[in-house]
């Protein structure tokens, strides 16, 4: 009985590394951080993960209570939470352009309840729908398990870990908040500017014209179509930002 007690206790310090690592990635990942998840199901989900790695790699016992373990501890969340916000922050560049474009149209009030960032303009949340698509059509769900899966081999329990690196490239690529959100809006807003320049001269022209009744509808309508019309493109865009996003998590890992 005490030998089998003692296996379960030193099975159970092997299975929480990975455990820790996955888990403080599913708490920053984009789509699996919703609200709408529940702690039930991202707890099952980190626990299968775990299980799916555990056969494939080696893994040192470390005793948690002591102090190489209490350190490892912050370094498996620290793994963990950086994965989940690289990828995180192409949700927050399709949200900044879905606001860019909702403020060039005219929509800068029409606002949906989104679970994982508020109230966000509903051209944000129809990106981050797109974008949740486009993710599982180039499947992200397979290269992002496969990426965690890399983690562990590229970055161990137990080895010692820098964080000024993995922090210098979180720092780097947050940068495509702004940039991903002008690739996506600044074709549209240019459009828009146009329309707008447009409408102004009109209503110059015409100074009995009512531009509440005829500017804002026009705006809006010429927004709608400049965003079917560039619906191919911002696809491509958003697929780029996800390809790099990967990217940029398999060098931050030392993957790539």
């Amino acid at each position: 009985m005490d030998l089998l007690v003692s296996e379960v206790v030193e099975r159970f310090y092997v299975l929480l590394w990975p455990m820790i690592r996955v888990s403080a990635f599913l708490l920053a990942a984009p789509f699996f951080s919703l609200r709408s998840v529940t702690v039930r199901i991202r707890v099952l989900l980190a626990a299968l993960l775990t299980l799916m790695i555990y056969p494939l790699v080696d893994w040192p016992i470390i005793d948690p209570y002591s102090a190489a373990g209490l350190r490892e501890i912050f370094n498996q969340v620290l793994i963990g939470t950086v994965m989940g916000m690289l990828l995180q922050i192409v949700n927050a560049a399709l949200v900044v352009g879905g606001q860019a474009v909702s403020g060039s149209m005219g929509l800068g009030m029409a606002n949906m309840v989104d679970p994982n960032m508020g109230n966000v303009p509903v051209i944000s949340q129809f990106f981050i729908i797109c974008s949740t698509l486009i993710f599982m059509g180039i499947g992200g769900h397979v290269l992002v398990i496969s990426l965690i899966l890399e983690s562990f081999r590229s970055l161990p329990v137990g080895q010692m870990l820098a964080p000024d690196m993995l922090m210098a490239v979180l720092l780097q690529w947050s940068s495509m908040i702004f940039l991903g959100a002008l690739l996506l809006a600044l074709p549209i807003m240019v459009c828009l500017l146009f329309v707008n320049i447009g409408v102004g001269v009109i209503t110059r022209a015409a100074p009995a014209l009512n531009i509440f009744a005829v500017g804002f509808p026009a705006m809006i309508l010429a927004g709608m179509l400049l965003l079917s019309l560039s619906m191919s493109s911002i696809g491509y865009r958003i697929q780029w930002l996800w390809r790099e996003s990967f990217e940029v998590v398999g060098q931050a890992l030392g993957v790539t």
